[in-house]
């Protein structure tokens, strides 16, 4: 903002970016701006299942059992109007009210995928062609309860978790005052975590794209294997959110094969640059580079698959 100012009322102090830098800042801005209202709410609905959920509400519409549950909350992206980054916060407030870290990451998977408006985007982009929109909810389905039955194998929950976010939580946990005082503290303590992730990985996000070549993905969209890995590696780098990804990937479609396409669209909203950094605020990097490995395996395989019925 310094820069900005500075820009703007004194341009002959400032010498012109070079073109690199001016995309990269540009990116960079895109994707934070595109980002930050679905932050912003998902604090707010996070806020709401810690503060104003009463106690066990959420617990007792839940099965016992531990597939089930994990199965149903990896549903609940249906009724969460967010992208991935707004899901972020919301799991740390189901983490804060005492959901498992198995059933959180299930959610935090299939969330940005079953997302209601996701749903729509992807079919207005690709309607029922190649079985690209039935890949992307089933794959992203199945992927986030693979994803939650591994890690509910963990012997260590808490082990998971940054310490950071263990002593928010013990600091929400035991805030004095009413709803609106803890309502407040809880959103000043949400922002405080997200917000340095969210710019870091915006500005990550953006001088990635700058600095590798788009070409050199693109050179190989018609290879059924390749394609797969170009598409996967485009969608963590360019980071776009997923409720207007599919208009992204359209843009390939005529290029690239389907497979490849379904692998952006799961691949993407998951475990692209800007989400990695704002799961670290919460899960461990160790956490964080397993489920990576695990969606990206499934993705490709599932990928790979589509391409062979297409």
């Amino acid at each position: 903002m310094l820069a900005f100012a500075v820009n703007a009322l004194a341009p002959a102090a400032m010498p012109p970016l070079p073109s690199r830098v001016q995309d990269g800042l540009t990116l960079s801005i895109s994707v934070l701006l595109e980002s930050l209202p679905f932050v912003v709410l998902g604090v707010v609905l996070s806020i709401v299942v810690q503060v104003w959920v009463p106690p066990g509400a959420i617990e007792r519409v839940l099965p016992r059992a531990g597939w089930a549950r994990r199965a149903v909350l990896s549903l609940l992206g249906m009724i969460v109007p967010v992208c991935e980054c707004g899901n972020v916060p919301f799991a740390r407030g189901l983490l804060m009210r005492g959901i498992s870290v198995p059933e959180t990451l299930t959610f935090l998977v299939a969330a940005p995928i079953v997302n209601p408006i996701v749903i729509i985007t992807t079919y207005q982009a690709f309607g029922m062609s190649d079985g690209i929109l039935i890949a992307r909810l089933v794959g992203g389905f199945l992927i986030a309860n693979l994803v939650g039955w591994i890690y509910s194998r963990h012997p260590n929950a808490d082990g998971m978790l940054t310490g950071r976010f263990l002593d928010a939580r013990d600091v929400v946990t035991h805030e004095p005052g009413g709803r609106w005082t803890r309502s407040l503290a809880q959103f000043i303590v949400e922002l405080r975590a997200v917000m340095p992730a969210l710019v870091i990985g915006s500005a990550i996000a953006g001088a990635v794209q700058v600095l590798i070549p788009r070409d050199a993905l693109l050179a190989i969209g018609s290879s059924p294997v390749l394609s797969v890995v170009a598409m996967m590696l485009l969608a963590m780098i360019v980071s776009i959110c997923s409720n207007v990804d599919a208009f992204f990937a359209l843009s390939f479609a005529s290029t690239f094969t389907p497979g490849s396409i379904v692998a952006l669209l799961i691949v993407g909203p998951l475990v692209d640059i800007k989400m990695l950094a704002l799961l670290r605020t919460t899960f461990t990097a160790r956490v964080i580079a397993g489920m990576v490995v695990i969606v990206v395996l499934a993705s490709f395989v599932l990928a790979v698959g589509v391409n062979l019925l297409a």
